[in-house]
């Protein structure tokens, strides 16, 4: 995926070491109540869509612009689904990063599902009971978006 290019330049002072970020998961829907997903280029994996906020941008705002630039897609945020602090990943470059995930339920209002950019292979909507092979992680946030449950954080964190 691409690397924005303020942790282009993070990276530069800071090398390898872990790096901290916010990264925000937009489940979104169609009016059929199909999930809109990405299959991406750098691991040929279907998955939710999903980016890093620029710095001062808010995350819903985040979600609506990274649906439209992967899948030319038009959306807006409903609710907050789950925050949820990820384990630490390491690339193949050998930078380490670990994400606060902000996850949006969002419901579609325009737009065709295609290709926008260079981060997806294909997009596509599917109903939530066809799912094609995607993580636990897009599975759990399709679940919790579906429920009328509150926003989903680590009970754990709150002792």
């Amino acid at each position: 995926m691409t690397t924005p290019d303020f942790i282009r330049d993070l990276r530069a002072s800071a090398g390898h070491q872990l790096l901290w970020l916010p990264g925000v998961t937009a489940v979104v829907f169609d009016d059929e109540g199909r999930v809109l997903l990405g299959r991406r280029s750098d691991n040929g994996r279907w998955s939710l869509i999903g980016g890093i906020p620029e710095p001062g941008e808010q995350p819903a705002a985040c979600a609506v612009r990274e649906v439209e630039e992967e899948t030319a897609v038009r959306c807006v945020v409903e609710r907050l689904v789950l925050v949820q602090a990820l384990k630490p990943v390491t690339y193949d470059n050998g930078d380490v990063c670990q994400f606060m995930d902000i996850t949006f339920r969002c419901r579609a209002v325009g737009g065709e599902a295609r290709v926008n950019d260079d981060e997806s292979l294909e997009v596509g909507w599917f109903a939530v009971d066809a799912l094609p092979d995607i993580k636990e992680f897009g599975h759990a946030r399709v679940k919790q978006a579906l429920s009328d449950a509150p926003a989903w954080f680590d009970p754990a964190a709150s002792l």
